[in-house]
This record gives structure tokens, C-alpha cells and sequence, in this order.
């Protein structure tokens, strides 16, 4: 008179289940990869980072050493010129803990931009 073992039935009906689970677990992990990467492969490129002008100052500044300050093309039209001034200067103005002289700087290289010029150096500085 044997006793069925339900030790052993029990634990030959787990390992199929848990091995079920775990081929559906990979293959979730699969497709969810799969969309991941072809949603990152679908948008839209960034902008770059815009970096500024970093170097020192030549003593008459020169067209393009404005279009570098006020980071456009030398070949701008005024209208975007005076949007690119009022953005650099918004950020460096001296009621905003901004620089006197890049504040002076920024207004020279406007000024050199649309052709303004007031002889001498243009700068206060």
C-alpha cells in the first residue's frame, strides 16, 4: 500500500510554471526593449547646445567678433539681431549682478551689427 506523494507532484507541476513565467517575463522584457529602441530611434534630433563666445576682446571690435558676442551670422537681418541683444543681455545685465563692461560690450557688438557706429571704441571701457 503506497501513499501518493504529494510532495513530489506538487513540485513536478511548480518548475513548468516557473519556467513559463520566466520565458514571459523575457519575452515582455523583449518587446518592451524592442519599442523602447525604435521610439529613442524615432524622435525627432535635438538642437546642440549652444555654446558662447569665449574669447578675450580685440581693441575695434569687428563685425564678426559681434556676430560671435551676440551669437548670430554676420549676415543677420536687424530684427533677429535685436532679439539676439535682448537675449544676451537679459542675461548679462548689471541690474541682474550682470558685468558693467560685458554689459557695454554686448551694446557695442548691436551697434556694430546695425552698422551704428559712434566713433572712437564704441565701449565705455
Amino acid at each position: 500500500m503506497q501513499q501518493p506523494s504529494n510532495l513530489s507532484d506538487t513540485s513536478e507541476m511548480v518548475a513548468p510554471l516557473i519556467a513559463g513565467i520566466a520565458v514571459a517575463a523575457a519575452a515582455y522584457a523583449g518587446r518592451y526593449s524592442i519599442r523602447a529602441w525604435q521610439a529613442f530611434k524615432a524622435r525627432p534630433p535635438t538642437a546642440r547646445i549652444r555654446r558662447f563666445y569665449e574669447g578675450g576682446f580685440q581693441p575695434t571690435m569687428t563685425r564678426r567678433e559681434a556676430a560671435l558676442i551676440l551669437g548670430v551670422r554676420e549676415s543677420t537681418p536687424a530684427e533677429k539681431i535685436k532679439e539676439a541683444h535682448r537675449r544676451v543681455m537679459v542675461a548679462n545685465h548689471p541690474d541682474a549682478g550682470g558685468s558693467h563692461f560685458l554689459a557695454s560690450k554686448i551694446n557695442e557688438a548691436k551697434d556694430v551689427m546695425l552698422r551704428k557706429n559712434k566713433g572712437g571704441s564704441g565701449s565705455a571701457f
